[in-house]
């Protein structure tokens, strides 16, 4: 196996350089950089994590969730993961229960285990203010993905989606379409997108001089089965709403199933938008109107941001009153075929 050396021989630098290559340090020239890239690509060489291990330098980071979206899990696995081969490092995935009552020292002991060096956290961890307290207390380095249109506080580098903003859009979309009694099914309550969402929501009816009807905002879970529940409540309505903002994907699908199931021609006689523009979006019919946010990126960047708190943190580049860096992610509107111009009448045919 080629080692360090042979890559500096190869490249004309010193095994130093070629390490701070590997660690991401900016201080490598872009010249130097392209040399030492181009020995580690000739010769296959591939970081030794025993001998970082050795050196009491953290060999992994870890992703911990507690989420039951899948599709949204996978994503984020897929842009760690990805990121950590780019820097070294190796993953530690770990699914847990954030409602456990000893859920901080279970993240604390998960931490300890393989020279973990920090932590990936999505939501609802990620927003709950009991978990990260404590691993600022314990001096633990990690990231937040959480949900808002600015960063929440300066305790740790965070990524944060600016759900509002695309709430916004998708809302002001379906009220331009003629829509004005449009439903609401919102996802599970501890997840902060749940919030930002409907404010969103709200704002867009705000900006037009329309009035939201509460009783269509309707709480539930971001499942499958909750978009049908909800779909099959507002279909015996005497007065039906003719659009659904559903908070993500798989709400949508079930809003639809249910739609059709029960005969309501989607869009024509009832739109249905989701978010996040997951498979669910794209491989039912018709193809649901969604936010597009990439979550392979977001986790690359909440990854990198976290890669370089643990380096910034050995080589005591930090001070106490720097500012943890944030990156912000605004998800697109997709206009797809579940979404069209409102019907001129709300009367439930069946109670005609």
């Amino acid at each position: 196996m080629p080692t360090i050396k042979d890559v500096a021989k190869v490249a004309g630098v010193s095994f130093k350089t070629v390490s701070r290559v590997i660690n991401k340090v900016d201080t490598v020239s872009p010249e130097l950089r392209e040399r030492v890239q181009s020995a580690i690509a000739e010769l296959g060489y591939e970081p030794n994590l025993s001998a970082r291990d050795l050196r009491g330098r953290p060999t992994s980071i870890a992703f911990i969730y507690d989420n039951p979206n899948s599709h949204y899990i996978i994503e984020l696995q897929k842009g760690i993961l990805a990121e950590c081969r780019d820097r070294g490092y190796e993953l530690v995935i770990y699914p847990c229960d954030s409602k456990s009552p000893d859920i901080i020292n279970e993240i604390l002991r998960v931490r300890r285990r393989a020279n973990v060096g920090g932590l990936v956290l999505a939501p609802p961890l990620s927003e709950t203010s009991e978990v990260i307290s404590a691993l600022v207390e314990n001096g633990v380095a990690f990231v937040r993905v959480v949900s808002g249109s600015e960063v929440p506080d300066t305790l740790s580098p965070c990524v944060h989606v600016d759900d509002r903003y695309a709430a916004f859009n998708i809302t002001k979309h379906l009220i331009e379409n003629g829509h004005e009694r449009i439903a609401f099914f919102s996802g599970d309550p501890e997840h902060g997108s749940t919030g930002e969402r409907l404010n969103g929501f709200r704002d867009a009816f705000r900006d037009s001089g329309l009035e939201v009807d509460s009783s269509l905002i309707i709480d539930g879970q971001y499942s499958f089965e909750s978009g049908v529940e909800r779909t099959r409540y507002l279909l015996e309505l005497d007065e039906r709403p003719t659009a659904v903002f559903a908070c993500n994907d798989e709400i949508a699908a079930g809003t639809l199933f249910a739609a059709r199931m029960s005969d309501v021609e989607v869009p024509d006689d009832l739109s249905i938008a989701g978010f996040e523009d997951s498979p669910f979006s794209r491989q039912i019919w018709p193809n649901v109107t969604t936010a597009r946010q990439s979550n392979e990126g977001l986790a690359r960047a909440a990854t990198a941001l976290l890669i370089d708190e643990i380096s910034s943190r050995r080589d005591k580049k930090g001070s106490k009153d720097e500012v943890p860096t944030s990156v912000c992610i605004r998800p697109e509107l997709i206009i797809r075929s579940s979404t069209g111009v409102a019907p001129k009448t709300t009367k439930n045919p069946a109670h005609i």
